[in-house]
């Protein structure tokens, strides 16, 4: 019997869902940052093995919004845990249980499939500490498995993928076996560019910043991908936080996603950056439908 179905990795911001995303299916489709609310649609990555074809949905970390753009992205999160097959809570096993990973363990009491607790850093977690802290999070919700793991270091990722595969229902292959992403390329561009700029960015900047790709082609008679994107601000001073004295920020960004990008396209990539200001564009829903972010 084949099964197949989808799998959504729910949890606060910065629990390191995009970092289990990466590590599933052993390659990066999704983005990964030290600041929270990094991811902004939900990124489907998919593992196929003979006997199953597991879909993974990272979404956005639930939080409390403070914009349209982060009610929309908490929407996603809230509409994805009711179509799935199965729900993966991602939880820190180095910390007890906050706030919001009590108001996620609410929320998926009313979702209709099974629920996996995933115990994520345990890398991190102090050997005193760990037995006290999975007590407190197993009292949460009735979960049908949980897993301690690190998704950082690949660790315990196997059973948890061999657990989820058991779970999912019989099904066709939904996607061609060497596929890991439904996502288009330009997202992918987009979001490898942003990724680079969250680091090198201070204070709100990263979550002001879109980026839209707005051409991406082969130059002709030469393996030479041209790509051409802007980047969004909200405000004419964060221009200049992005472009840097001398532009030094921006040319700086550019060689960080150039490098990523060429790796990833196994060609070489000219890429061109221009910084665009589009006024409080988090609370525009016209403008988060045309970046991509609203339906």
């Amino acid at each position: 019997m084949y099964r197949s179905g989808f799998i959504a990795i729910i949890g606060r911001p910065n629990v390191g869902k995009s970092t289990l995303l990466n590590a599933l299916v052993g390659e990066k489709v999704a983005i990964i940052s030290e600041r929270p609310q990094t991811t902004r649609n939900k990124i489907r990555a998919v593992l196929t093995r003979e006997d199953a074809q597991l879909i993974f949905i990272d979404t956005p970390g639930l939080h409390k919004p403070k914009h349209k753009l982060g009610t929309e992205m908490v929407q996603k999160a809230r509409h994805t845990i009711q179509e799935v097959d199965l729900v993966f809570f991602m939880v820190e096993a180095h910390r007890p249980p906050g706030y919001g990973d009590r108001q996620i363990a609410q929320l998926l009491q009313t979702a209709s499939s099974p629920v996996f607790l995933l115990l994520n850093k345990t890398d991190l977690a102090a050997p005193d500490n760990f037995p006290e802290f999975k007590k407190i999070y197993q009292k949460l919700g009735p979960f049908k498995h949980e897993f301690a793991l690190s998704a950082l270091q690949a660790i315990n990722l196997e059973p948890l993928i061999n657990a989820a595969a058991e779970e999912l229902p019989e099904g066709p292959q939904f996607y061609p076996p060497d596929m890991i992403t439904d996502q288009p390329e330009q997202f992918i561009v987009s979001e490898i560019i942003r990724e680079k700029i969250i680091p090198l960015t201070r204070q709100e900047i990263p979550f002001s910043v879109a980026v839209v790709v707005e051409e991406l082609k082969f130059r002709a008679g030469s393996n030479l991908i041209d790509i051409r994107a802007d980047i969004i601000v909200e405000r004419k001073s964060q221009v200049g936080i992005i472009v840097g004295r001398k532009g030094a920020k921006l040319k700086e960004i550019g060689i960080m996603a150039r490098k990523e990008l060429e790796a990833i396209f196994g060609e070489q990539v000219f890429l061109d950056l221009r910084v665009k200001v589009k006024k409080d564009w988090r609370g525009n829903e016209r403008e988060l439908r045309r970046l991509g972010y609203a339906d």
